[in-house]
């Protein structure tokens, strides 16, 4: 049976709890959308869909050499966007700061690893962040003016992301959303490429 794959950074306690609070503020002015559950969060860094068992492992072995040719580094929750128009917005997410320069440069060496072994480049340049809600439809009209209230503040200095390992993930859809599991995680550095779990 296929795994639905990708490959992510995940994300420590401080920046859970701190995007569980943004998400039960958001949740108050937006009753109607669904949010994510804080304990899902994660930075994707590459998004390869169904893998059958051989796909997999060449996945695997491409997040351990993508580990170990980088370095740790520091991430931070950043601001609130999203994705779509102001009246139907698709993603509402949450922005990265801190050292995007490592950040990109990690990506960009993951998509080579995965590029030598035979999978997809993605087309679109890679912007990242966190999905805080996908929206099924439109909001009305209140509730988009309040969306471009909270988008439009000022955010404070965000919470700690601590980018230490590359971890390869298995996506399971459910009724309310998805479920995610760690199929492994590498860490970073020339002393990385070993699972962690």
């Amino acid at each position: 049976m296929p795994t639905r794959t990708f490959i992510a950074i995940e994300l420590g306690d401080a920046a859970r709890a701190a995007l569980a609070r943004t998400i039960a503020g958001l949740a108050r002015e937006l009753p109607g959308v669904r949010f994510v559950e804080p304990a899902s969060l994660h930075l994707t860094l590459a998004f390869l869909g169904d893998l059958d068992d051989a796909q997999l492992e060449e996945a695997t072995q491409a997040t351990a050499a993508a580990a170990q040719l980088s370095a740790p580094f520091a991430l931070t929750v950043a601001g609130l966007g999203s994705f779509g128009s102001p009246h139907s917005p698709r993603v509402i997410w949450a922005g990265v700061g801190g050292n995007l320069r490592a950040l990109t440069e990690t990506q960009r060496v993951l998509a080579d690893e995965l590029a030598a072994r035979g999978f997809a480049r993605e087309e679109r340049p890679f912007a990242p962040h966190l999905t805080l809600a996908r929206l099924k439809r439109p909001l009305d009209a209140d509730a988009q003016r309040r969306l471009a209230q909270r988008l439009a503040a000022p955010s404070s200095a965000g919470a700690p992301i601590a980018a230490r390992e590359l971890s390869v993930m298995k996506s399971t859809p459910l009724p309310a959303g998805h479920a995610y599991r760690r199929l492994g995680a590498f860490s970073l550095g020339p002393a990385g490429g070993a699972a962690v779990e």
